[in-house]
């Protein structure tokens, strides 16, 4: 599928080039052709995000739908094809007890995503982490400090 890109230039600026249906989605060169090559990859890489984080992936908007878009003003508009085979997916095999994939199946219906999707989504998110004892692990994040909870007396 082929989505919209703007290209923008303002002043002493690198060429950047943004995305109408993936905002957030930008990337940049210091020439109209770097800018351009650039965005197949960044378009590629902000989708397979997406598609780790268990998000819909939004149908190509067409050029008639854009036209009164203000980010289009002075904005040259082209077309990209994302360039998946840099995100290549991968078959595999899962060995579970049928009544798991049922659970697995309902719970990925509930979250209007396909079994895939759903067990990779649970799998990366930390969600599924857990210790024998049962306890929940959690996902901490590098930069954020440890906080030591205060000693209670007589303990």
């Amino acid at each position: 599928m082929d989505y919209i890109a703007y290209l923008h230039k303002d002043g002493k600026s690198d060429f950047g080039v943004s995305f109408p249906d993936f905002p957030g989605c930008v990337t940049a060169g210091k020439s109209l052709d770097e800018a351009s090559r650039r965005a197949p990859e960044a378009l590629a890489f902000h989708i397979a995000g997406m598609l780790e984080d268990g998000e819909k992936i939004p149908k190509p908007s067409k050029m008639d739908d854009l036209v009164s878009d203000p980010d289009r003003q002075n904005a040259v508009a082209f077309l990209v094809a994302p360039d998946l085979h840099k995100a290549k997916t991968v078959r595999v095999n899962v060995t579970a007890r049928e009544n798991q994939m049922e659970l697995i199946d309902r719970l990925a219906a509930r979250a209007g995503l396909t079994r895939s999707a759903y067990m990779v989504q649970s799998a990366t998110s930390g969600v599924a982490y857990k210790k024998r004892d049962g306890s929940t692990r959690r996902r901490i994040n590098v930069h954020a400090k440890r906080v030591k909870s205060p000693k209670t007396k007589g303990k």
